[in-house]
C-alpha cells in the first residue's frame, strides 16, 4: 500500500476528528467569556466537567453555523488521513519529557538520528541569507518564521546545531524550550490545569494497556474519558463525584485495548500525541518500509526537486 505524506515531520492516524474536538473546546471558551452566567457555573466544577461543558458549548456553535464552519463529517477509522509518527511509548509504559528529552519508565530514551528542534540564535548582525539556509536544508516555509535578525529561530538537528556554533558570526545559540507557566492554561493534552505540562516538559503519563485497571478520580478523568467513551464505546456519567459506566456505579476501569504515544522527529513542529492524546491499537495502519519518492517543494524539477539521496530508500526503524 502506498501513501503520500504531505507534512514535514515524520508524521499515526488523525483520529476521532481532533480538529473538531480542539475547535469545539476553543469555541466553548469564546461562549463562556461572552456569557458571564456560563463562567459563574464553573466556580465549583472539576476540570473534567469544565472541559466537557466547553466542548458541548463549542459543538453547538459549530453545528448551528455550517455556513461558517462547514459541515462536520464523521469518517470511519479506515477512511481518515494517514500520518507517520514515531512510537516512543507503548502500552504499559510511563512517559515523561524533561527539558526536551524523553524518558521512558524513568530511563533516558535514545534520541533517533535526524531529531530536530527549534534553536534560538543571535548573530553579530550578519544576516542569514537564502544560500546559507539552503546549505542547512532549511525550507522556505521554515525560513519565513525564523525572524529578521540579529535574532533567529531555526529548526536544526543536533549535528547541524553543532556546525552552526562553529561560525564566527554566531554570538549566542540555545535549544528552544517551552517551560511550564502556571499563569497560563496548558497548551498540550489533556489541556487541564490539573496537569500543568508543556510541549517540552510533559508527564509523567501512564500509557493504558489491555487488561490493566485504573482507579478513576475526578483529576485523571480528563485523561481517560475519551478512552472509555470514544475509543472503547462506553457511556460514562458522573453524578455527585461518583462514576457510572453503562449505568453501573464504579470507581475503576479496565482497558479493552492497548494504546500508544506517538510523536514526530521534528519535535517543535509536530502535531502529535502531546496534542491528541493516546492512539488506540485499532487506529494504527502499519509501519513505513520504503520511501519511493521525496520531493523538495522549494526546488524546480530541473533544479534539485527530486531528493535522489532519499529515492527508493528503506526506512530504518530505530
Amino acid at each position: 500500500m502506498v501513501f503520500n505524506f504531505p507534512t514535514q515531520d515524520t508524521v499515526p492516524v488523525k483520529y476521532v476528528n481532533p480538529d473538531y474536538y480542539v475547535e469545539s473546546r476553543r469555541k466553548g471558551w469564546e461562549v463562556a467569556y461572552r456569557d458571564k452566567s456560563v463562567m459563574a457555573g464553573f466556580e465549583n466544577a472539576s476540570q473534567w466537567e469544565i472541559n466537557n461543558r466547553l466542548r458541548e458549548l463549542g459543538k453547538q456553535q459549530i453545528l448551528l453555523n455550517p455556513h461558517y464552519y462547514g459541515e462536520v463529517i464523521y469518517r470511519p477509522v479506515d477512511r481518515r488521513d494517514n500520518y507517520v509518527k514515531r512510537c516512543i511509548a507503548i502500552a504499559g509504559d510511563t512517559l515523561e519529557f524533561r527539558h526536551n528529552q524523553v524518558y521512558i519508565n524513568g530511563k533516558k530514551a535514545v534520541n533517533p538520528p535526524g531529531l530536530q528542534h527549534w534553536y534560538n540564535i543571535m548573530t553579530d548582525g550578519t544576516k542569514l541569507n537564502s544560500r546559507f539556509l539552503d546549505k542547512l536544508e532549511i525550507s522556505a516555509e521554515d525560513a519565513s518564521n525564523m525572524g529578521m535578525g540579529p535574532y533567529y529561530r531555526l529548526p536544526l538537528t543536533e549535528e547541524k546545531a553543532e556546525k552552526m556554533k562553529t561560525y564566527p558570526f554566531i554570538r549566542q545559540m540555545a535549544m528552544d524550550e517551552e517551560k511550564v507557566d502556571s499563569t497560563q492554561a496548558p497548551s498540550v493534552w489533556p489541556y487541564s490545569t490539573d496537569y500543568m505540562w508543556s510541549r517540552d516538559n510533559y508527564g509523567p503519563l501512564y500509557i493504558p494497556k489491555k487488561g490493566d485497571t485504573v482507579k478513576l478520580t475526578m483529576e485523571n478523568l480528563v485523561i481517560y474519558d475519551r478512552v472509555i467513551t470514544a475509543y472503547e464505546g462506553n457511556k460514562l456519567r458522573v453524578k455527585n463525584g461518583e462514576f457510572f459506566i453503562n449505568g453501573e456505579k464504579t470507581d475503576e476501569y479496565t482497558f479493552k485495548m492497548d494504546y500508544y504515544f506517538m510523536i514526530g522527529d521534528n519535535r517543535h513542529q509536530s502535531a502529535d500525541s502531546r496534542y491528541w492524546g493516546f492512539v488506540p491499537e485499532d487506529h494504527i495502519v502499519g509501519r513505513p518500509i520504503l520511501v519511493w519518492l521525496s520531493l523538495n517543494k522549494d526546488k524546480s524539477w530541473f533544479g534539485g526537486k527530486i531528493r535522489f539521496d532519499r529515492f527508493f530508500k528503506w526506512v530504518v526503524n530505530e
